[in-house]
């Protein structure tokens, strides 16, 4: 199926989400709608063993909402927006498969709000990054608060979400932002590269590294406890564990299923 605003493609292993909706990626109602839509149909598809949230153009990641989209606001119409945008953050943080991000240009709002759900960040060395809601008297909507003071800690939070400022990509690199930084003319082999490398791992494996990290990570110590023992024993019972301590002790690569 094809999109308006989003493009998706397959690259061997790889699943790419790319927004494409000239000039800055800016969504409106019609895009939000289809941003949900796209991410559920790409993670749908078998080949696709990762995936990486991106863009078409090539100065603008995404900068977020469409501000006409919030002219004439009211808390019912505010109801629904947040409906949508946190039911794209819980199918990212939800995802069986592995998630990243390649951020170029300028990446503010929602959709860099987006990435903070995913599980590593890919950012161009001339990327520039910030959370500027508080300057129309808002707050990053796509579960943005929560993703982003459980990636980058409580103090850097507020230094962003108070600032309202864009940072570059050395700055996010040392927030914890992002988690790697590229040429901008290697960002998306880098990101390729690398999504190629999780895709040789079990996916069962990566599926419950995954659920541990996101579901544990977000309760208690022992809640997440509790979910690492679930998996623990699940992945026992699984074929890809035997395959993979014969693979060990055989000394030879594992053929997982």
């Amino acid at each position: 199926m094809s999109y308006k605003f989003i493009d998706l493609e397959i690259c061997g292993p790889v699943g790419w989400y790319r927004f494409n909706c000239p000039p800055r990626n800016a969504a409106d109602w019609e895009m939000l709608d289809e941003m949900c839509a796209a991410f559920e149909a790409l993670l749908a598809r078998p080949e696709a063993k990762v995936v990486v949230i991106a863009s078409a153009l090539e100065r603008y990641f995404h900068t977020g909402a469409d501000i006409s989209a919030f002219k004439n606001a009211n808390p019912t119409r505010m109801r629904d927006w947040v409906a949508l945008t946190h039911h794209l953050a819980t199918v990212i943080r939800k995802a069986s498969k592995p998630v990243l991000a390649a951020i170029n240009g300028i990446a503010v709002g929602g959709g860099l709000e987006m990435t903070l759900h995913a599980d590593l960040r890919f950012a161009a060395s001339d990327a520039r990054l910030g959370q500027p809601e508080v300057n129309i008297g808002f707050i990053p909507p796509v579960a943005g608060t929560q993703g982003l003071v459980r990636l980058i800690g409580r103090s850097r939070a507020f230094r962003m979400l108070y600032g309202g400022e864009l940072i570059d990509a050395e700055t996010a690199l040392e927030f914890g932002l992002v988690d790697f930084v590229s040429a901008p003319e290697t960002l998306i082999h880098d990101v390729q590269t690398y999504a190629e490398m999780l895709a040789s791992k079990p996916a069962n494996t990566l599926a419950a590294i995954r659920r541990c990290l996101v579901d544990g990570g977000g309760g208690t110590f022992d809640e997440g406890l509790e979910i690492e023992k679930a998996e623990a024993i699940a992945l026992a019972s699984h074929p890809n564990f035997a395959e993979g301590v014969s693979a060990f002790l055989e000394k030879r690569p594992p053929n997982w299923t």
